[in-house]
């Protein structure tokens, strides 16, 4: 109510309350909780963002197969709706959790907790892949006690997207360059694409890769295989 003629009116300057701030504080409390139980397994955590059909789960059903033999491996999956790529991994018969968000345009940290709980992991597992909502802004605001965070760009989204969605480039560790058998069919320049990457982020390793012809995977391999192995 307006302080001034009691009319029931909200007095827009009378307080401000940083709610946005609230929020993001809670999720990084659960972030470094989700990391330090994480840790006490012996567990790597890598969340793999990007755009909707950018390949996540396509790269996740690459990968995981070549892995299998030499980790232990869990998948988180994140969708608005629908458990259509929970069902997909499960056909690598592997632990795999969903999360349906019903709306929301990220995983959060409190959401990947609870989904930690339920795979009743233990200090046999190694690796957990987080594959989050379809994406490229609101992910990068929320880290989810994660060691690694990999961007997958997929060449019909174009070249330039390091530079149009600076955020969550910036903040990765990885980049894969997704669908490579179809570069040739588009306007896509890959020593832009990586140029722009670099750009933005120098630090974060980046990786040319076809999920369908398997062309590209072995760097990206051997990558995920120093990531499960880095020191705790």
């Amino acid at each position: 109510m307006c302080k001034e003629c009691g009319c029931g009116e909200i007095d827009y300057n009378e307080k401000e309350i940083p709610v946005g701030r609230e929020i993001l504080e809670e999720n990084s409390k659960n972030a470094v909780h989700n990391r330090e139980h994480l840790d006490n397994l012996g567990i790597v955590m890598l969340n793999i963002v990007g755009s909707p059909g950018a390949g996540k789960t396509a790269l996740l059903e690459k990968t995981i197969p070549e892995l299998a033999n030499e980790f232990k491996i869990a998948v988180i999956e994140g969708d608005l709706e629908t458990d259509r790529d929970k069902q997909r991994i499960d056909k690598l018969d592997i632990p795999c959790y969903q999360i349906c968000t019903h709306g929301a345009c990220h995983l959060d940290a409190k959401m990947v907790h609870h989904a930690l709980h339920e795979l009743e992991l233990d200090d046999s597992f190694d690796i957990v892949f987080v594959e989050n909502v379809g994406n490229l802004v609101c992910p990068a605001d929320f880290p989810l006690g994660e060691d690694f965070r990999v961007v997958v760009l997929s060449t019909p989204e174009g070249d330039d997207k390091p530079e149009k969605y600076p955020s969550i480039f910036y903040g990765s560790d990885a980049v894969v360059l997704s669908k490579l058998d179809l570069m040739n069919y588009l306007d896509f320049d890959l020593d832009e694409c990586k140029r722009r990457s670099y750009e933005v982020n120098p630090k974060a390793r980046f990786f040319a890769m076809s999920s369908k012809s398997g062309d590209g995977i072995e760097q990206w391999l051997e990558w995920i295989r120093w990531a499960a192995k880095s020191p705790k």
